[in-house]
């Protein structure tokens, strides 16, 4: 099978059953921003050599990425037979973010994203998640789309923020904490030099 069919070369695509649509379309855009999460939390993955909990979860989450791909990418009326998120997936990382925030010392401020190359990478899989939340939201508000979707999305994102400050804490890394803003600093400079 050739991996090029220039189907695609028009601008459209083909979702699950046949039916095209322009290559921007919402549904796409969603399932294409579900699609760039899963390989993000592939390169992460290549940093957790340390953390095999970690990992085992990343991959979790890939297949049940795939799963939410596979739904999203389908119209509608076909989307139901791909269905496979439900509230215990969402309930289930609860339980992980509980158990993994006993490792942690409580945040008393922003951080930023960075520390270690795991730590970064999942903070770069956060974000991705935020916008496919986004997108999933978008699309929903057009078209019908399984709520848990939704849901399992967010609490990811959230999920993602707790492995990667667990990432930085099981190798020795402090979180990298937000300082002042750059144009705050600027104004204290400007003022002792006047």
């Amino acid at each position: 099978m050739r991996i090029y069919t220039r189907t695609g070369d028009t601008g459209e695509t083909g979702l699950i059953g046949g039916q095209r649509v322009p290559k921007d379309d919402p549904r796409v855009d969603a399932y294409g921003t579900v699609d760039e999460l899963n390989a993000v939390l592939g390169v992460a993955r290549c940093y957790l050599t340390h953390a095999p909990d970690l990992d085992a979860l990343l991959e979790q989450f890939q297949n049940e990425l795939f799963d939410i791909g596979a739904e999203l990418a389908s119209p509608p009326e076909r989307a139901t037979q791909f269905q496979s998120i439900e509230e215990r997936h969402i309930a289930a990382m609860e339980e992980a973010i509980d158990r993994l925030e006993e490792e942690l010392e409580p945040l008393r401020q922003f951080i930023l994203p960075g520390g270690t190359p795991a730590s970064a990478y999942l903070h770069l899989a956060r974000t991705v998640c935020r916008r496919a939340e986004r997108q999933v939201v978008h699309l929903s508000r057009i078209s019908t789309v399984n709520a848990a979707i939704i849901k399992y999305l967010n609490r990811l994102s959230d999920l993602l923020f707790v492995m990667a400050r667990v990432a930085n804490h099981r190798a020795g890394v402090d979180d990298v904490k937000w300082g002042e803003p750059g144009w705050r600093r600027k104004r204290q400079v400007e003022r002792e030099t006047s």
